[in-house]
């Protein structure tokens, strides 16, 4: 079928393309948040096609996968049809409660689409789908599926990876007041978007800790293995698909056991705890023992494979938008 979806979060819509359907993504003149069209860093496929806002009425889509409420104001304009009424629609939310202005206090923050019955909301994780109030709104939970890099870990650099965007802007949401902490016990490499000015927020020493900035996913990826352990120090999130990436990897995992973390890493793949101090010395483990590190990533690894696996995240699609179009 055609599947009209917006191009709003990389990593995730790197896995939804991968089925066998005919992805619309709009595309604007500016490439704007309504129109990125396709990934520059990350390859696609060519069903993925990028479609202007007059091109896209003439595809008249199937079914339309909306990610904010804005999407529903751009089908209408574009398309003249009612997301949920003439054209089948579902809402896939990523974000945890409260992370958007206006969303109110958790755990009673009620989900915009909470007063209607005709869009199904598509949660990420069941952290997600227990923590949103989601009104009359029939709720189901596919979890995240990961086009599977390979196990590329060799841990040979004694450092920590952190990946996380915009932390200098979002503060203590992603844990950018941790790292002095993490740094404390380990050479650090934080990956990701939106890292300019993070040494002077928080007082990093740039001989411990480096920035990578925006890297082509392989390239991230290829990166990350090499190093020893990595960190998840995220406060609230809904599921960050780079740590379910590090995993595939094969790396041991540090972080926070907070929302949907502590699902995703079982106790032999590393630790979790909300216990800054038994995380850093945990660190400091995986740097002094090689082996330790190994063992624990390859646990990493075989849990994601059988829970985040591609070939379940795209069934579990076809079976929702099967439903929603029937």
């Amino acid at each position: 079928m055609k599947v009209l979806i917006w191009h709003v979060h990389g990593s995730w819509t790197t896995a939804f393309v991968q089925g066998d359907h005919d992805y619309l993504l709009p595309v604007t003149p500016g490439r704007d948040a309504d129109g990125l069209g396709r990934a520059r860093t990350w390859d696609w496929p060519a069903a993925a096609r990028e479609v202007t806002p007059a091109q896209l009425r003439e595809e008249q889509p199937d079914v339309v996968v909306l990610q904010r409420m804005r999407d529903l104001e751009l089908v209408r304009e574009w398309l003249g049809r009612e997301p949920g009424r003439d054209l089948p629609a579902v809402f896939l939310e990523h974000n945890a409660p409260g992370l958007e202005p206006g969303d109110g206090p958790v755990p009673h923050t009620r989900h915009p689409l909470a007063d209607r019955d005709d869009i199904p909301i598509a949660h990420v994780t069941y952290f997600n789908q227990l923590f949103y109030d989601n009104g009359r709104a029939p709720t189901t939970v596919i979890e995240h599926g990961i086009v599977d890099p390979g196990e590329r870990y060799t841990g040979e650099l004694q450092r920590a990876a952190v990946v996380v965007n915009e932390p200098v802007r979002r503060g203590r949401t992603t844990g950018g007041d941790l790292l002095p902490g993490l740094a404390a016990v380990a050479p650090v490499d934080v990956f990701g978007m939106g890292l300019a000015g993070l040494h002077a927020r928080y007082g990093l020493d740039p001989q411990r800790v480096a920035l990578h900035d925006d890297p082509p996913q392989a390239a991230m990826h290829a990166e990350l293995a090499r190093r020893r352990v990595y960190v998840h120090p995220v406060r609230w999130t809904s599921l960050g698909l780079a740590l379910l990436e590090a995993m595939h990897l094969g790396m041991p995992v540090v972080g926070l056991a907070t929302t949907e973390a502590v699902e995703a890493v079982p106790a032999e793949a590393g630790v979790l705890s909300t216990d800054p101090r038994r995380l850093w010395a945990a660190v400091e483990h995986f740097l002094d023992d090689g082996d330790a590190a190994r063992l624990a990533g390859k646990a990493a690894r075989a849990a994601a494979l059988e829970r985040y696996g591609l070939d379940r995240f795209l069934r579990d699609w076809d079976r929702l938008l099967s439903e929603v179009t029937r």
